[in-house]
């Protein structure tokens, strides 16, 4: 910002894959993403599903006391949704 003020998020909105990827610095960065968005108390809007990165970081989130917010196409629910 000009001011020089720091902006304080509330919220913010992670679309990533419903697979972990081929490398591990794909699943390891997901998971430092979820711990420093509990460690900042952000809230998190997502994708909506169980699996892959975003399950990863949404499990992390949820785990960690913040709010969690799937957005999800209906036809995907019964791929990519699963007990968390």
């Amino acid at each position: 910002m000009e001011d020089g003020s720091i902006s304080k998020f509330k919220k913010i909105c992670v679309f990533c894959g419903s697979h972990s990827g081929h490398r591990e610095v794909f699943s390891v960065a997901a998971t430092e993403l979820g711990d420093e968005l509990v460690n900042r108390k952000i809230n998190l809007v997502y994708g909506g599903g169980s699996i892959g990165l975003m399950g990863m970081i949404a499990q992390r989130v949820f785990d960690g006391g913040c709010r969690v917010l799937g957005v999800i196409p209906k036809a995907l629910v019964p791929l990519e949704v699963f007990p968390l």
